[in-house]
């Protein structure tokens, strides 16, 4: 039924019907390098120099440790503003805090505020705030990605359609009505003033929600990813479908992926589309330097499988029992990719190439909701969460992810959506809760050799 959830935390469409079919993609993708040494979200990073054990990398003197034990630090930075909760963490609720590191060693650090306000802050190679915090109107946070100049933050904002829900007037099919919102991606410089912003979804003052052909952001999941190819950004997030039903509307649930280009213009081609998996979830992106594409996986019940979209690619088999979530995809030291998921309760990392998927390893550790980012040049960080911390383990980040040295603890509380991120240094840092509704806790796994 119109607004009924899957098993899986992916929704089902209206009436059963898969989302209305792929749009190819086509143009040439765009190159380039990111800045600061960094790749991607999720891609590897630079060591950028970093020497042995014991000693400091060159960005932000942070100590190099051991892989076999990596050294984490935990600091709770207060924020001056109340920060949204974890709440229950469904991939419908919304999402409280994301960070991005800074080409300086320092980082960006974006949180849902309870006043309808998405938040940005500055933190320095310590981890403590520089500067005065500034916000964007919006309802949810998706992600952030930082640069010298600024940045760019991905949200939801409510749509302007009038009507029920600011849905227009279309009617349902079935089911219940739910509020009709816009994602956009916002542009901003170092003094939190807004360069430009583009709205990803379409919805416009003569397409709402409820009309044929919308692609908008519903009560479905719609969590959301940012990759950045040097010069353009690629944005991954799950999306709802309208298509005419006779004299009303079903509500589908898919995914899309955007291209914006460095002055907010939406881009063709660059390995974009319009929707990719039917039903949807913990859809993830990666740019990859090496073949000058975006790459993006997909949690699906087409065919109960994490997939790559546009068009279909089983990467790994699962079943639709509700234990069927995604994790993080990174670039592989070897051509191709590494992305963790879940089946079970167990966590899984598949490794695939173009040619498909190879190399698996069938438990790398036990939780619904694992998460995977890039460590220094050679590894990379599996972590889930575990009763009121993180528990992580480093792998290698080549052909056979083989783990180096034993689990270790992170102690923040995990949420189940939100992402590391790498560092120019070859740490990677974690957004938590904090200490009190007004601080965030900023877990950093230090870098290692």
């Amino acid at each position: 039924a119109n607004g009924g959830a899957s098993a899986n935390g992916g929704a089902v469409a209206n009436g059963g019907a898969a989302a209305g079919g792929r749009s190819s993609s086509g143009g040439a993708p765009a190159a380039g390098s990111s800045s600061g040494g960094t790749v991607a979200a999720g891609g590897m990073a630079s060591a950028n120099g970093g020497s042995s054990v014991g000693g400091t990398t060159d960005i932000c003197g942070r100590t190099v440790g051991s892989c076999t034990a990596p050294t984490v630090r935990v600091t709770d930075v207060s924020v001056g503003t109340a920060v949204t909760g974890y709440g229950q963490e469904g991939d419908t609720d919304p999402l409280p805090l994301a960070i991005a590191p800074l080409p300086s060693g320092g980082s960006r650090v974006a949180w849902l505020g309870t006043d309808k306000k998405v938040y940005v802050g500055q933190l320095d190679c310590d981890d403590k705030l520089v500067g005065t915090p500034f916000s964007f109107p919006g309802i949810d946070l998706q992600d952030i990605y930082a640069d010298a100049s600024g940045g760019v933050v991905l949200l939801t904002r409510d749509a302007t359609n009038g009507s029920t829900d600011n849905c227009g007037t279309g009617m349902l099919c079935g089911g219940t009505s739910s509020p009709c919102r816009e994602m956009f991606l916002v542009r901003f410089d170092n003094n939190g003033s807004v360069v430009w912003e583009a709205q990803v979804t379409n919805l416009t003052s003569s397409l709402a929600g409820y009309q044929n052909g919308a692609r908008f952001v519903w009560w479905y999941q719609h969590h959301g990813r940012i990759a950045f190819d040097g010069t353009n950004y690629g944005v991954y997030f799950g999306v709802a479908i309208t298509v005419n039903n006779g004299s009303c509307v079903d509500i589908h649930e898919g995914d899309r992926m955007q291209v914006v280009g460095p002055t907010g213009t939406i881009l063709t081609g660059h390995d974009s589309f319009e929707v990719g998996c039917s039903h949807a979830w913990t859809s993830r992106i990666v740019w990859d330097q090496r073949t000058s594409h975006f790459v993006m996986v997909c949690a699906t019940d087409n065919s109960c499988r994490i997939a790559r979209p546009n068009p279909y690619r089983t990467i790994a088999t699962g079943t639709c029992d509700g234990t069927l979530f995604g994790g993080d995809l990174v670039l592989s030291t070897t051509p191709g990719y590494w992305t963790a998921w879940s089946q079970g309760g167990t966590v899984r990392l598949q490794h695939f190439t173009d040619s498909g998927a190879d190399t698996a390893v069938a438990n790398a550790g036990s939780s619904q909701h694992p998460h995977l980012v890039s460590y220094g040049a050679k590894n990379m960080l599996v972590s889930w969460g575990s009763g009121t911390s993180i528990t992580a383990q480093v792998r290698d980040a080549g052909a056979n992810a083989d783990a180096i040295g034993s689990t270790f603890t992170i102690a923040v509380s995990d949420h189940s959506y939100q992402a590391f991120k790498s560092f120019p240094d070859g740490s990677v840092a974690y957004p938590a809760s904090g200490a009190n509704s007004t601080s965030i806790k900023i877990a950093r796994v230090m870098p290692c050799q």
